[in-house]
């Protein structure tokens, strides 16, 4: 028997809820957002396409679950010992997977979506993955209560040129994770002395 998953109601089987999310994040890469269909992700996992609209009503509710599942996983980093060791693992974890994972690649999906499909933007706003993840990392290095600038701010001002660089087309090999995070904790640092 399956182990069963509750999400909002009926029971769903956990075999057919990774097949339909494996099937998404594959259909991403291969025929990209636009052509994805909810029939498409169904064929492709081998379950009915009413058991696929069970749990989700649109391929973009089914790619943020996968893409906020792998993005907890992909940017969950080990503590090093030292803040910018810390913060630069981040940052590698990040670029890595905004620009080759195919989580990111569905995130990066999801927030062109949402420039113009304001369900999409409302379901992106319910959970921060790169946030939530950024904010831990900053607090656990630094200190959330020794920051000059609110938690939030930094967060912004980590992930912020990475997220910028890549998402606007840029070479990602250009990144290099250990100076961002230099520079992030030399920003903080002068802000503190203002």
């Amino acid at each position: 028997m399956d182990k069963e998953h509750y999400h909002g109601g009926r029971p769903r089987s956990e075999q057919a809820r990774a097949a339909i999310l494996n099937a998404a994040d594959d259909l991403l890469v291969e025929v990209g957002y636009a052509a994805m269909t909810m029939k498409g992700i169904s064929e492709k996992a081998g379950v009915s396409r009413q058991t696929v609209y069970r749990w989700w009503s649109n391929k973009a509710e089914i790619l943020f679950e996968a893409s906020v599942a792998d993005a907890e996983e992909e940017l969950a980093i080990s503590p090093t010992g030292t803040p910018l060791d810390d913060l630069a693992a981040y940052l590698e974890a990040l670029v890595r997977f905004l620009a080759y994972s195919p989580a990111g690649a569905a995130y990066r999906a999801l927030l062109g979506e949402a420039q113009h499909d304001s369900a999409v933007a409302e379901l992106l706003s319910a959970k921060d993955p790169l946030g939530d993840s950024a904010r831990l990392v900053i607090a656990r290095a630094l200190g959330k209560d020794t920051l000059p600038v609110p938690l939030d701010q930094a967060t912004a001002l980590l992930i912020g040129p990475s997220f910028f660089w890549i998402l606007s087309g840029r070479d990602p090999v250009q990144l290099v994770p250990r100076q961002l995070a230099e520079d992030f904790i030399r920003d903080l640092q002068s802000r503190q002395s203002r």
